[in-house]
C-alpha cells in the first residue's frame, strides 16, 4: 500500500509517499523568511506555484506511477488559512483524478506520530514545539482516543518567539536556527522566567529580550533567551513526565532541531533513568512524509472521514483529533 501525503499549513508545501510505514520519499519547495517575516499570501502563491513540481518529484523518489498510489492525505490544520486552502485543492485534485480516499489530517498529530513511529516507543510523553505551538501531550481514551494536552503555552509558540526576536535583531532568515548562531559564546543575563504548573509563556521574555538589544551584546542576549525558553519547556516537561510516570519521552515540531533544547531534555530525561529520541531534522521540519504516514495509518484503520470534514481548519487543535489506530 503505497499513500501520498501534502503538508502546506505554512512556509512549506511538502509531498512525501510512504508505503507500510517506510518513507519512501519526501520532497519540499520552500518560502524564505526574510527579516520582513512571512506574507501568506506570497507563500501561498509559491506553494500554487510548485504544487505539481513537488509532487511529481516526490513520485519520482519513491519509484512509483500514481497508479500505485492507494490513498492521499493532506493537512487541514492548524496553519495559515491561504497555505493550507492550495495544499488541500491540490489533494482533492490528486484524490478525484485516482479515484481514492482522501483523509484530513492534524498537522501537530503528523510530528507526533513520525516521530513515535521512528522511536519504536509505544506511549511516550511528547514535547511538540513548532513556531505556532508548544505542547507537552499524551495519548488518552476518554472520551475517545486523541492525545491530551497536559501542559502549552499561554500566548505564543516558543518559535514563534524565537522568530520575532530574530526580526527584532535583523537576523537573515529570521528564524530559531540564525538565533542559536548568534548565542554562540554568549553568556547569561537574567531573563522573565514564567512556568504555571505544566504551562508557561513566553511574550513577556520576548518584550524583555527586545529591550535589552539595546543596551548588551546581541549574543549574550540571544543566548540568555534560548537558555530561559528551553529551560521553561524542560522544566514543564519533567513534571509532567513524573506527574504520568512516562518512561519515554520524544521531542518533535521545528523546534526540535535545536541541538541546545534536546540536549537539556536528553539530560533531564537521563537522570530520570528514561528514554529520549528526536526524529532527524527532515521530520521535524515541515513535510509531506508525516502527513502521508498518519493517512496510511487511518486507511488501514478503515477511520471513517465525513464530506464535511474535507476542508481547512486554521485553529484545528491536536486534542480534537481522533487516534483511529
Amino acid at each position: 500500500m503505497a499513500v501520498l501525503g501534502i503538508e502546506s499549513s505554512a512556509h512549506t508545501f511538502g509531498a512525501g509517499v510512504v508505503e507500510n510505514g517506510a518513507v519512501l520519499s519526501n520532497a519540499k519547495a520552500m518560502y524564505n523568511i526574510t527579516s520582513a517575516g512571512m506574507i501568506p499570501s506570497r507563500a501561498a502563491e509559491l506553494h500554487s506555484r510548485n504544487a505539481a513540481k513537488t509532487v511529481r518529484s516526490a513520485m519520482r523518489q519513491a519509484g512509483l506511477g500514481f497508479d500505485d498510489i492507494n490513498a492521499i492525505g493532506y493537512t487541514r490544520g492548524p496553519g495559515i488559512g491561504h497555505c493550507l486552502r492550495v495544499g488541500m485543492l491540490a489533494a482533492k485534485t490528486l484524490s478525484s483524478a485516482l479515484g481514492v480516499p482522501l483523509y484530513p489530517i492534524n498537522h501537530a498529530l503528523a510530528h507526533i506520530e513520525v516521530t513515535r513511529h521512528l522511536s519504536g516507543f509505544k506511549d511516550p510523553l511528547a514535547l511538540y514545539v513548532s513556531g505556532g505551538n508548544s505542547q507537552i501531550l499524551g495519548m488518552a481514551n476518554d472520551p475517545f482516543r486523541h492525545y491530551s494536552v497536559y501542559g502549552e503555552t499561554f500566548d505564543i509558540g516558543v518559535g514563534n518567539m524565537l522568530d520575532n526576536f530574530a526580526r527584532a535583531a535583523h537576523l537573515n532568515p529570521s528564524w530559531g536556527s540564525s538565533v542559536a548562531k548568534l548565542a554562540e559564546g554568549g553568556h547569561y543575563i537574567r531573563m522573565p522566567y514564567t512556568v504555571k504548573g505544566m504551562d508557561f509563556t513566553f511574550t513577556g521574555l520576548l518584550t524583555s529580550a527586545v529591550k535589552m538589544l539595546a543596551g548588551h551584546k546581541h549574543s549574550d542576549v540571544a543566548f540568555s533567551l534560548q537558555e530561559t525558553a528551553f529551560a521553561m519547556l524542560v522544566e514543564a516537561t519533567e513534571r509532567a513526565m513524573l506527574l504520568t510516570r512516562r518512561r519515554s519521552v520524544i521531542a518533535c515540531g521545528g523546534v526540535a532541531q535545536s541541538v541546545r533544547l534536546t540536549s537539556m531534555l536528553r539530560a533531564m530525561v537521563a537522570q530520570h533513568k528514561s528514554e529520549f529520541f528526536v526524529a532527524p531534522n527532515e521530520y521535524n521540519a515541515d513535510n509531506g512524509a508525516m502527513i502521508a504516514l498518519v493517512a496510511e495509518k487511518m486507511h488501514k484503520a478503515h477511520a471513517i472521514v465525513h464530506a464535511r470534514e474535507l476542508n481547512i481548519m486554521q485553529r484545528f487543535r491536536v486534542d480534537s483529533a481522533r487516534v483511529w489506530w
